[in-house]
């Protein structure tokens, strides 16, 4: 498994955390290249979250992309990804995605994702659901999307937050296909 490209897209939602540890476990794994994009509102979510500043966030990325900058490579079917994942994603993402609605480089990215097939995995950070959130998380299944909502698996036994975090990370390469030592598998009883 050489030359994994994977677009990595922080939206405002709670949860940042979840996005930083990914960013930090991949920068660990020499065969997957990211490409980072955090909205406008992401910006604000890590500082008021997170010790980290947005620069060191941006650090954690092979790449990194402004918004705005819909010319951006990742805004192309002819950028070779491995897939996409927003982590966390807002209701407000997850809606434009769902629609089409490509407004910046975040929502753009994600589009070509599943224009050209590959995998989209929506990590939705909200609760209670309204029945908005769910008709959008449907409209985005029914788009191709994975809707991976915030939920830690507690088979593992996780002593720590950290663990809790790193479970959820590792799961979600693991359904990108890239093994990792994170997440866990279930052996049954």
């Amino acid at each position: 498994m050489l030359g994994l490209k994977v677009v990595v897209g922080l939206s405002g939602a709670s949860g940042a955390i979840f996005g930083i540890r990914l960013l930090d476990i991949t920068r660990s794994l020499p065969e997957v290249e990211t490409h980072l994009v955090i909205s406008r509102a992401a910006r604000l979510t890590i500082v008021q979250e997170t010790d980290y500043s947005v620069a060191q966030v941006q650090a954690l990325a092979d790449i990194s992309h402004e918004p705005e900058d819909v010319g951006a490579s990742i805004a192309s079917g002819s950028f070779p990804s491995s897939g996409m994942v927003v982590i966390p994603c807002s209701m407000k993402t997850l809606s434009a995605i769902a629609t089409g609605f490509c407004a910046d480089l975040l929502t753009r990215a994600a589009d070509v994702t599943l224009k050209e097939g590959r995998p989209l995995i929506l990590v939705v950070r909200e609760t209670p659901l309204h029945l908005g959130h769910l008709r959008r998380m449907v409209e985005a299944a029914e788009v191709g999307a994975v809707i991976f909502p915030l939920v830690p698996a507690f088979y593992t036994r996780p002593l720590t937050l950290q663990d809790m975090v790193d479970q959820t990370v590792g799961r979600i390469l693991a359904r990108l296909g890239i093994p990792n030592g994170y997440y866990h598998e279930w052996k049954g009883t």
